[in-house]
């Protein structure tokens, strides 16, 4: 009885305000008097043929927002702990580099530094769009991951540091298996976020003509004028990836409390 009263002091607002939300839109709705034609998404989503299931465009445009998702997010951990390990160093050139690449870019929008590197960089470097857009995505990311795990590891008590120190452990053994494990614990749910964000803001790369999720739900509206079953299709296939990535994140979260407890 206590479990069933605890879940709906929890849950109980936020299924009215759903369900409140949902009856303001289904009233919009009918006064537009729009017809709904779902059923023409679908081999948007999957086709199928003589050979069997094929994907669809909204299923290639979104195993295209996946694989430039993916790489970015490797590329940014890549340049997020090499930057935070430079900028916690004691050169002063590897500080200032850091601070100017970090603050150049969290203060300028990802859009413009997308359209620098597409039709100014890559031209000269004879770079693709797509490469283009994962070298955009990833230093944008980056800049903000670095400062995450930056924070991660100056939390973490120096204490801990000569502790270990004094049990005779190298610099690089203290930090992997002292230091990180404990950064990682306050990281991850940042970490987290900021893939989230990323996926969420690699739909700027339809602006240079690559036909990831985004881009193939504009060229679906336009020929069709399913603006809100595409749209609404886009939209779920979004929440579908950051909602695996969130869960990924989580249960790898789990596993590192449990292996630090």
């Amino acid at each position: 009885m206590q479990a069933w009263t605890r879940w709906i002091r929890i849950y109980g607002k936020t299924a009215l305000f759903i369900a409140a939300l949902l009856a303001l839109f289904a009233f919009g709705y009918h006064n537009l008097n729009y017809n709904w034609q779902w059923y023409r998404v679908w081999p948007y989503l999957v086709t199928v043929t003589d050979e069997g299931l094929a994907a669809g465009l909204l299923m290639k445009g979104m195993l295209v927002t996946l694989k430039i998702s993916g790489i970015s997010l490797l590329l940014t951990l890549g340049i997020g702990f090499s930057t935070a390990f430079m900028r916690l160093s004691s050169s002063p050139v590897l500080n200032a580099l850091v601070v100017c690449y970090v603050e150049s870019i969290r203060n300028t929008p990802l859009l413009i530094q997308l359209f620098v590197i597409y039709f100014v960089i890559s031209p000269v470097m004879d770079l693709s769009a797509f490469s283009s857009a994962v070298i955009a995505l990833s230093l944008f990311e980056g800049a903000y991951a670095s400062e995450i795990i930056r924070s991660g590891i100056t939390a973490v008590d120096h204490g801990q540091w000569e502790a270990a120190f004094s049990l005779g452990m190298s610099p690089f053994g203290t930090f992997r298996e002292v230091i990180l494990p404990q950064a990682l614990r306050q990281i991850l749910p940042m970490l987290a976020g900021q893939g989230v964000s990323l996926i969420k803001d690699s739909a700027l790369v339809s602006t240079i003509s690559i036909f990831d999720l985004t881009m193939q739900g504009q060229s679906i509206v336009a020929e069709t004028f399913l603006t809100f079953e595409i749209w609404f299709t886009v939209a779920f296939c979004y929440l579908v990836l950051t909602a695996s990535l969130s869960a990924c994140i989580a249960r790898w979260e789990r596993r590192v409390a449990v292996g630090q407890g």
